[in-house]
């Protein structure tokens, strides 16, 4: 129907242009009145059939769907440049803070630059200030090393002139004879090198090797090969003697320590170090010789079960003893089989930071040997925080007889054990410290002393006693040292 509208509106139109349009009105054959509008065709002498007419009406539809597409894209096209003039206008509109943001970013990411550069320019200086501190110490522990190798050498090329001395020369000769000496043993007075009696005198002249004279305790004392106690009161500590140092900074303190009552298959010279800075301590470096120890080289490397705390454990009998961390708990560890054997909690002990040493570092439990076996130094509520000592079956872990001190534990800087007496160390940080108290089991008293005990590197986090090398173990500033000793005798 649409069609056949336009079809007549365009017909309207061509017969308006020719001007040849006609109006009829007539009854149609049922008696209706029937109203006729023509046009003659400009170009057709005669109507088109009625299939032409349908043919013209299709091309009319076709060309009015594509110019109804035409029109529907160039509303698109349209509506797209309406939208790229407004974002050109928005961005005309904020184009100079957007640049002005990012300068200023730009500007930020450089100044974190700087800031990154001059906090390693920081680091590098106090690197290499710690460096030349380093250098330094190290230039004065090489020269106080040549000065002992100097004097050392100097003791040895004495005794081995004196031996040649004793050698080649004999016995003097008495200068004098006494009044009172009857004259038949004048002749008897100088010695004949063939008789029994100088031959005798001779064998008892022997030459003593380089390495035994080293081994010396200060006192001059060769140390038995059986252990032999050698009880009594110290009253001599010498100077530090540095073995090595730790490599990193785990290494600020901990311990190391030699088995004095070994078990197979460990020896007098198996040495082991545990590294203390951390919150996870499980690593034991162990050593088979004491060359591999000084080089750095472990032998293996146990992983304890259980983490320990601080810088009380020792080894004994082939077992370690150490206090598990945040724990009164004291562990029996088997070094040769890895495993377990005996755990003790120590009735009342404080730990973690309530009985330390003057230093810190959780030293509240602290494990020491002496000649007669496993100890184990703490405190309690009911002492006040005056140290307190159990000795230990090195079995069980049981507690066999406890002493109770008038030695505050906080108050002294390191303790150890030697024959059955405490000692308590002044200061972990003085270079010039002492031995300032000792309290003999025995008796049951404390005494007050002053034997000098020098803390070279400052701080002092372990000081245990060997019992076997008559020697002091400790741990000072990344630094692991020996002192010698000497004791009264009894």
């Amino acid at each position: 129907m649409p069609a056949i509208q336009l079809l007549l509106l365009a017909c309207l139109v061509w017969g308006l242009g020719a001007r040849t349009a006609q109006l009829r009105k007539a009854n149609d054959r049922s008696g209706r009145c029937q109203y006729t509008f023509s046009v003659a065709s400009p170009n057709e002498s005669s109507c088109p059939e009625q299939g032409q007419a349908m043919s013209a009406i299709q091309d009319l539809q076709r060309d009015s769907s594509a110019q109804r597409a035409d029109l529907e894209s160039t509303k698109a096209r349209l509506s797209s440049l309406e939208g790229l003039v407004h974002q050109l206008t928005l961005d005309e509109a904020a184009g100079p803070s957007a640049t002005q943001e990012g300068l200023q970013r730009e500007l930020g990411a450089l100044r974190r630059e700087q800031e990154q550069l001059e906090s390693q320019n920081r680091e590098l200086e106090a690197s290499y200030s710690n460096l030349l501190r380093d250098k330094s110490a190290l230039e004065e522990e090489k020269r106080r090393l040549r000065e002992e190798n100097e004097d050392l050498a100097r003791r040895l090329d004495s005794s081995s002139q004196e031996v040649a001395r004793l050698r080649r020369g004999q016995c003097p000769q008495a200068r004098g004879t006494p009044q009172d000496v009857p004259s038949g043993s004048r002749e008897v007075s100088k010695w004949n090198v063939e008789t029994v009696n100088f031959q005798e005198l001779k064998s008892e002249l022997t030459e003593v090797p380089a390495s035994r004279i080293l081994k010396e305790s200060p006192s001059g004392h060769p140390r038995s090969e059986e252990g032999d106690p050698g009880c009594g009161e110290l009253v001599w500590v010498g100077e530090p003697l540095t073995l090595r140092r730790a490599e990193t900074i785990t290494g600020k303190y901990g311990v190391w320590m030699r088995d004095p009552k070994p078990a197979y298959p460990y020896t007098q010279e198996t040495t082991w170090r545990i590294d203390t800075v951390g919150t996870d301590i499980r690593q034991v470096f162990e050593y088979d010789l004491s060359s591999q120890f000084l080089q750095g080289y472990p032998s293996k490397v146990h992983v304890l079960p259980r983490p320990l705390e601080s810088t009380g454990a020792v080894v004994y009998r082939g077992s370690l003893y150490f206090q598990e961390a945040e724990s009164r708990t004291v562990i029996r560890y088997e070094l040769n089989t890895e495993t377990v054997k005996a755990e003790k909690e120590i009735p009342g002990a404080g730990y973690h930071g309530q009985f330390p040493y003057s230093w810190g570092g959780y030293t509240d439990i602290d494990l020491a040997v002496d000649e007669t076996g496993l100890w184990v130094i703490y405190s309690t509520q009911e002492a006040k925080g005056a140290i307190v000592l159990s000795k230990l079956n090195p079995e069980s872990l049981e507690l066999e007889q406890t002493w109770e001190t008038n030695i505050r534990k906080q108050s002294v800087a390191n303790a150890f054990i030697i024959c059955g007496r405490l000692y308590t160390v002044s200061s972990y940080s003085s270079p010039d410290a002492t031995i300032n108290f000792a309290y003999d089991t025995g008796t049951g008293r404390s005494r007050a002393l002053t034997v000098p005990f020098k803390n070279r590197y400052k701080y002092s986090s372990m000081v245990d006693y060997n019992p076997l090398e008559k020697k002091l173990f400790a741990w000072d500033n990344f630094n692991m040292v020996t002192y010698d000793l000497r004791l009264s005798e009894m």
